[in-house]
């Protein structure tokens, strides 16, 4: 009796000593955010109509989970930027539309949780390499005023920074804050150089590189996010990346950028940390037009592939972009999954493979992806995602339905908002993304029905300041200052009013 009384209490001891060392094992975290790469630039997510070579991200795929139907947090650069590392989307802020530009108080209140500071509160060591792009000051060294823009071009080397990514959260800091200051070398808080924009992506791959092997024989887990400033403009290949795309500079600056993601994973191998890292490789929004769009349509390559749109835009190929993720012996080697992810979901995401409670006043917009990672599906609070454009119009999309509150693209691409209230159309486009991803046919008009529960979900996820449920939370301006209608057609009902208020 007593021999299988301890055997089992052996059993049990050694469960549980599994379980704490399973538990206490957490992941390393890398995340690669490419800036301005279009859905349909990687070959393997676009293979009748994809002309550059992307080795390394398709590589990435075959070993991981391909999403394609996720979507970044906005169709340009920084609002994007701010709901990864808040989960929230970024128009709850004082930014409604465009970009910041630096020389400016964070658009990251000190005050409100990130990603990082979270995931270094659960003993993660954490660090940027690349592009920041959501605002911050620069100080003169010697007197503390603040440097104005007016004042100069490009920050000084030595100047001093009271609120970049290390008083956000990050422990170490490499890079630049966007691509009009990129010649500004930034580290930790200091302007530390002036280096030629076309030495900006070779540093940051090897930064990279040099950070994975500083972790080497360490035994906290760590978060390393690369927001790269590629193949954004300026578009600068390397000496030796030049020519090799066979379709121009753009396509080598790709290559050059999908070159990083090897370099990274060959650093994760080599130092033991592959089968125990969660990668993540994706982009902040669609292709820009600088890329030269119709010349590399002439030579067989479509950057949005079977989108509509580009960057800028709230038509799908402004903001649905390229998201793969590579977990050994968790995700399941070149899986695809269709459900609809948003870049605000990392916060979420990250808290539940942690196993910790996030904080909840700033994850009001972030769901957790983890389940899909095993095949299973995202239980979601959120009723649907919102989609926001350059301009700042507002789209909302729940299961294949798609409303958008706006004339035209909502952004660069033609019909632009002025372009298309010169013709006499809805004020809104509705599209079945299942049926038409395409967005050619607009039921807006023929499926009112639809359109009207959409919007009532749209106002109420603005107003409520969260789109999840959870604790009372509001939005940093006043509700009546997110202007969801920011244009409408002729045939607008507010505007017929106004034509017979006309004498």
């Amino acid at each position: 009796m007593l021999k299988p009384l301890i055997a089992l209490i052996l059993i049990l001891t050694i469960f549980q000593l599994s379980a704490v060392a399973t538990e206490g094992k957490k992941p390393n975290i890398v995340y690669i955010i490419c800036d301005d790469l279009g859905y349909g630039d990687i070959q393997c997510l676009n293979p009748e109509n994809g002309k550059i070579p992307t080795p390394h991200a398709d590589k990435l795929a075959s070993e991981g989970m391909t999403f394609t139907d996720a979507h970044s947090g906005s169709s340009v650069c920084t609002p994007t930027r701010y709901g990864i590392m808040t989960g929230r989307y970024s128009w709850r802020t004082r930014l409604q539309k465009g970009v910041v530009t630096g020389f400016a108080p964070c658009l990251i209140d000190k005050d409100r949780p990130t990603v990082a500071g979270f995931l270094k509160e659960q003993g993660y060591a954490t660090a940027i390499v690349g592009k920041w792009h959501l605002d911050f000051q620069y100080l003169d060294s010697k007197t503390g005023e603040a440097y104005t823009q007016k004042q100069h071009k490009t920050p000084p080397v030595g100047a001093k920074i009271p609120d970049g990514p290390i008083h956000r959260g990050f422990d170490y800091y490499h890079g630049f804050h966007h691509a009009r200051n990129m010649e500004a070398v930034i580290e930790d808080d200091k302007v530390i150089a002036h280096d030629p924009e076309v030495n900006m992506l070779p540093r940051l791959t090897k930064k990279s590189v040099e950070y994975i092997d500083s972790r080497s024989g360490k035994d906290e887990p760590f978060f390393l996010y690369v927001p790269l400033g590629s193949p954004h403009t300026p578009i600068l290949p390397s000496p030796e990346w030049k020519g090799k795309s066979g379709i121009g500079d753009y396509g080598d600056f790709v290559m050059q950028t999908d070159n990083v993601v090897g370099e990274i994973s060959a650093a994760l191998e080599k130092n033991g940390f592959a089968d125990n890292t969660l990668v993540i490789f994706t982009s902040d929004n669609g292709c820009s037009k600088a890329a030269g769009i119709p010349k590399l349509a002439e030579q067989g390559h479509i950057v949005s592939a079977h989108l509509r749109g580009s960057k800028a835009d709230i038509w799908d190929g402004g903001h649905r972009i390229p998201f793969i993720v590579r977990w050994p012996g968790n995700v399941e080697s070149g899986s695809t999954n269709d459900q609809l992810i948003c870049l605000t979901d990392l916060f979420a995401t990250v808290g539940e493979i942690t196993g910790q409670e996030i904080p909840n006043l700033s994850t009001v917009d972030s769901v957790s992806f983890l389940p899909a990672l095993f095949s299973k599906p995202i239980k979601s609070t959120r009723n649907g995602v919102i989609h926001h454009s350059f301009t700042g119009h507002f789209a909302y999309r729940q299961g294949p339905w798609k409303l958008i509150l706006a004339n035209g693209s909502g952004g660069w691409s033609s019909p632009n908002e002025n372009e298309a209230k010169k013709k006499d159309w809805p004020k809104a486009q509705l599209y079945h993304m299942k049926n038409d991803v395409g967005e050619t046919k607009n039921l807006y008009e023929s499926k009112p029905e639809i359109a009207a529960k959409l919007l009532a979900l749209l106002e109420t996820d603005v107003t409520n300041g969260r789109s999840t449920t959870g604790p009372e939370a509001s939005n940093d301006i006043p509700n009546d200052q997110i202007k969801l209608w920011k244009s409408e057609g002729k045939s607008s009902p507010d505007k017929k009013k106004k034509k017979k208020k006309k004498p």
